[in-house]
């Protein structure tokens, strides 16, 4: 079947203020949430095309792949068994593995045959084979954090791990998947979890995000991870807390699932997507998920806190901007004295408690109020000006900036009101808007760029690709009825130069075909398909990836 490439020019911007739809007939996509079985031993594949030859090393996924523990079922999408898989490109070809991570979670849950440990969205009952008061006792206990680390690849000091939000981590060799050490976040710095979205310095220092809790209240803390090893079996020896910002709301913290870092700053999104903690801890008690203590309150403005990451000191002025969701950042940079981050935005927050396992199976007139009530996600730029003091005026926009209509006021004393510019036309709306968004990395983080890279999404998840041209924000689409593409991971080609001289790589996912997932690849200056290596097997929608280079 061919593809299809459309290429569109862009027009004037709809309303800024909230995206819903009124979509009508969306395909059925139960399978995308249907167990799979491990593949641990690589098989071949099926190349239609031409997988470019200089392509040579692993696409790594994660995500959920298995729903059910004996007769008992996970409730939201989030909650499914970590299924890793992995693509090995060489020399044209494809192979392709995958294994479920032996955490101590998965361990527990198939050993019991029924869920054992609490998930995000699914509370873990007590042991039927114990008698009634210690059925009673046991939901006194405090929900334990699990260790199903189902989002995402990242590397530190050169290892690479699977990651999800609590304090664990398992570090996975990614020759075999073989899951190789459980690593805790919280032996090595006071936090309670990371995200599973760290940034990397060009010398390999990483920071991340995670939180604590004491007796003053939330804070947020970043992180920094050193990019060396002192000894070979090092994992995070030597993580720092650079700074620790209190939350605004001591016992009602904001979520998050990324933030964004400049050459010289780390910026922190502070969302009024909350995080009710008495009602998280209490979970089990009350035999809720703890999903149910997550909740939007839009009445709270967004609050932007800019770090400087060589000091750890905080800006002492606050950046607002009116109530947003954000899970992922495209880019942040400093450029003549203002610091540009451009991020993918919604303008309701009530997204996470849509994704119910149930509702990815609705069909019909069911699936399309599920969709419709799912505001959309667009790509928004905001600019904050750094250097402010008591001279500077209030009630005028600060931002000077050259065709940019973002703007930043300054409201009072070491406050300042921004609006966003949307990195868009209208003619993303015909796509439902994007998401996953990935740029050339090694080249283009916390500089100025001109190309992303992401998910449109006319469905509950992915169902095209998107490059997004910064210079007349044009798009480049690729779109096929009936398949869903992940994330798109570049990977640039051997000594480029320019900034989209690559290739696109997604894993692409056929609900109502069996057995035809395919890795596809794009040039990623064209958008044009180079290639595919069609798998055998069904594969469930995953969340993140990443590409380890075998050059």
């Amino acid at each position: 079947m061919l593809h299809q490439i459309m290429i569109f020019k862009k027009t004037r911007s709809q309303n800024k203020d909230q995206h819903f739809t009124d979509v009508l007939g969306l395909p059925c996509i139960e399978n995308l949430v249907c167990s799979a079985d491990e593949t641990p031993e690589p098989i071949a594949t099926t190349i239609t095309g031409n997988i470019p030859s200089w392509i040579k090393g692993n696409f790594l996924r994660n995500g959920p792949g298995k729903f059910e523990i004996g007769r008992s079922s996970f409730n939201h999408w989030f909650d499914g068994m970590a299924l890793m898989h992995q693509f090995h490109i060489e020399d044209g070809k494809v192979t392709y593995m995958s294994r479920f991570l032996n955490s101590d979670c998965y361990k527990e849950n198939l050993e019991h045959n029924r869920i054992m440990v609490s998930e995000f969205g699914t509370i873990a009952m007590p042991d039927p084979c114990k008698n009634f008061f210690q059925r009673f006792l046991s939901r006194f206990e405090l929900p334990k954090p699990s260790d199903n680390a189902n989002v995402s690849f990242v590397q530190y000091k050169g290892d690479y791990y699977v990651s999800t939000e609590t304090n664990f981590m398992h570090k996975i060799d990614p020759q075999t998947l073989e899951t190789k050490e459980k690593v805790d976040w919280s032996k090595f710095v006071a936090v309670n979890g990371a995200t599973a979205h760290p940034h990397v310095d060009p010398d390999g220092t990483t920071y991340n995000m995670g939180n604590s809790y004491t007796r003053k209240g939330a804070f947020y803390n970043i992180i920094m991870v050193p990019s060396k090893k002192v000894n070979p079996n090092d994992t995070l020896e030597g993580a720092t807390v650079v700074c620790s910002i209190p939350s605004e709301d001591k016992s009602k913290p904001s979520y998050y699932h990324s933030f964004a870092m400049s050459e010289n700053y780390v910026v922190f999104i502070e969302q009024p997507i909350k995080m009710d903690l008495l009602k998280i801890v209490t979970s089990k008690l009350r035999g809720k998920g703890i999903n149910e203590g997550v909740y939007w309150d839009p009445k709270r403005n967004t609050v932007f806190h800019v770090i400087n990451k060589h000091t750890g000191k905080l800006s002492l002025i606050k950046y607002y901007a009116k109530p947003l969701s954000t899970f992922h950042q495209i880019n942040c940079y400093e450029e003549n004295g203002f610091l540009i981050i451009d991020m993918c935005c919604s303008d309701d927050g009530q997204a996470i408690n849509n994704y119910l396992i149930q509702n990815l199976k609705k069909s019909g007139n069911a699936l399309d109020e599920v969709y419709n009530t799912v505001c959309r996600v667009f790509p928004r730029r905001f600019v904050l000006p750094l250097n402010m003091d008591s001279h500077t005026p209030c009630g005028q926009n600060l931002n000077t900036r050259l065709n940019n209509t973002a703007t930043a006021i300054k409201t009072d004393k070491n406050k300042v009101f921004c609006t966003h510019e949307d990195l868009h036309g209208d003619d993303l709306h015909e796509f439902g808007g994007l998401e996953f968004p990935h740029i050339n990395y090694s080249m283009c983080n916390s500089c100025p760029y001109r190309y992303f890279y992401g998910c449109g999404f006319r469905h509950l998840v992915g169902d095209s690709l998107i490059k997004m041209d910064l210079q007349g924000k044009q798009i480049k689409v690729w779109k096929h009825a009936g398949m869903y593409p992940s994330e798109p991971i570049f990977v640039s080609s051997p000594g480029a130069v320019e900034e989209d001289d690559g290739a696109i790589l997604s894993v692409v996912i056929t609900p109502n075909q069996d057995k035809s997932t395919f890795l596809l690849v794009l040039d990623a200056k064209t958008f044009e398909e180079l290639g595919r290596a069609e798998v055998p097997i069904n594969i469930p929608y995953g969340f993140h990836g990443t590409f380890q280079n075998r050059h």
